[in-house]
């Protein structure tokens, strides 16, 4: 019995030895050699891991970063919004290469059917929770492409960088916005775009997303966008398309002329941080012509009268 048990042991631990050589082995045969570039940058990063880049976290980013520059010696297409053009500088600083700064962007509400501007048809009872809600009626204004006020942006947001408007139920972004669009992702209407700050954090946009016919979309909400193209013609900069009822302005093409916000009949066009447009005195031949057309003619002065 005892010469079985000893052979027992001797056998096992035969066995298990031969098995770890076997593995040290195949480990060292298939052994991955991390380049040590990695580490540098993922420890550059900002360690948000919120996706903002377009990878799952900050490891794959650094990952990527390190074999892009590796196999065409360029980081291209490659950034991070949240550290901004000053992470990325040192990132490209660490790789031995060059980077062209990013444009700043900042998340933009283009919904503006507020509680005043879309006033509460039905009253919603039940989860709290726009992508929830999305699948169950148009909103409680009757817009079906509207802002559902249930708050699902606040929640995805990592940064602090929205809130809800108690007053107007819609959700307001400040400059905390790091440009993740982890809030973009979070709506189901897809009302939040990520645009360029803009020189002097000044922005122009159509702050409506809705689709319908002008009627329809006026009957839901005063300040929808109806798709008349008033704004379109006046654009010099072929900045402005109306496609399906709903006029968009490129913020690429878009030279902050400001002509297309005092021609919109609804509203729908936002300025943001513009100084206060000059009301032009009346000149004295347009005071003349004024004058002219309100003064009674000869005729019209005598057309009372009774014939003599």
């Amino acid at each position: 019995m005892n010469d079985i048990m000893i052979f027992s042991v001797i056998s096992l631990g035969a066995i298990g030895i031969a098995a770890s050589v076997i593995l040290y082995f195949v480990a060292q045969r298939f052994k991955v050699i991390e380049d040590p570039k990695i580490d540098e940058v993922e420890e550059a990063l900002p360690a948000a891991n919120c996706g903002g880049c377009g990878f799952p976290g900050c490891r794959n980013f650094a990952e990527a970063t390190v074999k892009s520059a590796n196999e065409n010696r360029h980081i291209e297409g490659l950034n991070c919004p949240v550290g901004g053009n000053d992470v990325m500088a040192t990132v490209a600083a660490i790789l031995a290469l060059e980077v062209e700064e990013a444009t700043p962007m900042i998340a933009v509400i283009r919904c503006n059917g507020s509680r005043a501007n879309s006033p509460q048809k039905v009253q919603y009872d039940g989860p709290a929770s726009c992508a929830f809600t999305h699948n169950l009626y148009a909103g409680e204004g009757g817009c079906q492409y509207g802002c559902l006020g249930l708050g699902d942006c606040v929640v995805a947001c990592q940064f602090d960088a929205i809130h809800m408007d108690p007053e107007t139920a819609l959700p307001v972004v400040n400059d905390k916005c790091v440009a993740c669009g982890a809030c973009v992702v979070a709506c189901p209407r897809d009302i939040i775009e990520l645009r360029n700050r803009g020189p002097k954090e000044r922005r122009i946009f159509v702050s409506c997303v809705n689709k319908e016919k002008g009627g329809p979309a006026k009957k839901n909400c005063a300040v929808a966008c109806i798709g008349c193209g008033k704004c379109e013609q006046v654009c010099k900069f072929d900045a402005i398309t109306i496609i399906n009822n709903l006029a968009y302005i490129d913020f690429e093409k878009c030279k902050l002329c400001r002509k297309c916000e005092p021609v919109c009949p609804t509203g729908a066009i936002h300025e943001i941080n513009f100084p206060l447009r000059k009301v032009k005195p009346e000149t004295s031949e347009v005071k003349e012509k004024t004058e002219a057309a309100v003064k009674p003619t000869p005729q019209e002065k005598n057309a009372g009268k009774p014939a003599e």
